[in-house]
């Protein structure tokens, strides 16, 4: 990892070179993971990654609390920490000292607070947003990178795989969800990457509903999305299932959706539009006459967030290329009846074909 930092950090220096930014300052925990290795979640604390051109020096700028881990960790091993009583910005300033023309900055994550901080101590400087530069760096992955989330889908697998045979009615969702979340951790991941979806009946209509209360029941479809974090990288799965015998409707309802995600997977390879992706597993849903249940996008990246680049919609005109790693999740909603999602994982391999990574079963399983 440590030739792929150096790699990562060469590769931003030449962009700052070339848009004369002098001072970039990079506070996205994800972004200073991705270019140190250190992952930590400063909270309201901050912490940031600073490249200073004018001196040719990276700082690593953390909490007074994690310097030991920071030493540890990151690549970057010019460490600068800050204790609570202290202004940042003040730091900052005191660090790098002297004039910036201009800095660069993730314009998505500063707040105007931090850019007040800035203007106050950096008074005559300008400032030039990288934070889209950084995004498509890591939007394409490394065969390191995809063997990291093929890790966390392995574990999310095995999650599902052990979770489907705890299921019985008259367990809520809430409890569901518990059940799940414990065999995370026991399989080794650190942690959910996201909140664990746990939807049945009419619920499963929601895309990103809220687990709660309410009982699993004969008959319900039961949607559950779920992912880990390993290694600091995520995966992303969903599968429908149904408790008991599913009926003629539900079983018409999920083979469409099956379709419709073999379809997108099936149409993932380099040279396209990654737009055609959507077009084409939508085409099934819409052809199948149940369009106006399906109102989001098809997919999205898939990293160390589990939301990054790629968006995979229809009027997106980036042209797919290896490693490229996204999700392909058509599903259709149906207010007050009930959804199924199937997600896929994909990875655009080095000969420009799309590689699936999921393997769990698609088929529909009756559970419960």
């Amino acid at each position: 990892m440590q030739e792929q930092y150096h790699s990562r950090l060469n590769e931003l220096k030449k962009h700052l070179e070339n848009q004369n930014v002098e001072v970039a300052i990079i506070k996205d925990p994800k972004n200073v993971f991705y270019y140190t290795g250190f992952n930590s979640d400063p909270h309201e604390r901050f912490m940031a990654l600073v490249m200073d051109l004018r001196k040719g020096n990276q700082y690593l700028f953390v909490p007074a609390l994690d310097e030991e881990i920071a030493e540890k960790d990151s690549y970057v091993k010019k460490i600068v920490t800050i204790s609570d009583e202290l202004n940042p910005y003040e730091v900052l300033k005191d660090t790098i000292d002297g004039n910036v023309g201009t800095f660069g900055l993730e314009t998505k994550v500063i707040s105007l607070y931090q850019h007040a901080q800035l203007n106050h101590f950096f008074s005559d400087s300008s400032y030039l947003n990288i934070g889209d530069f950084i995004s498509g760096q890591r939007m394409k992955k490394s065969k390191e990178e995809c063997g990291k989330i093929q890790n966390a889908i392995h574990v999310i697998e095995k999650v599902m795989a052990e979770g489907i045979k705890k299921v019985k009615a008259g367990m809520t969702e809430q409890d569901f969800t518990a059940e799940l979340e414990f065999l995370m951790r026991k399989f080794g991941a650190s942690g959910p990457s996201f909140s664990t979806i746990v939807l049945s009946g009419e619920k499963a209509s929601l895309p990103h509903g809220r687990p709660d209360h309410k009982t699993i029941n004969q008959g319900d479809f039961l949607l559950i999305d779920m992912g880990v974090i390993v290694d600091g990288y995520c995966s992303d799965i969903t599968r429908t299932f149904v408790i008991g015998e599913e009926t003629p409707k539900q079983r018409e309802i999920y083979e469409i959706v099956k379709k419709s995600t073999e379809a997108g997977v099936n149409a993932c390879k380099a040279g396209i539009p990654i737009g055609q992706i959507d077009i084409a597993a939508r085409n099934v849903i819409k052809e199948a006459g149940y369009g106006q249940y399906f109102n989001n996008r098809v997919g999205h990246g898939l990293g160390i967030d589990v939301h990054e680049e790629p968006s995979v919609h229809e009027n997106n005109d980036l042209i797919v290329e290896s490693g490229l790693l996204f999700t392909i999740e058509p599903g259709i909603y149906i207010p007050g009846y009930g959804g199924v999602r199937i997600e896929e994982n994909v990875y655009i391999d080095e000969d420009g074909k799309g590689k699936l990574l999921t393997s769990f079963p698609t088929e529909l399983i009756r559970i419960g």
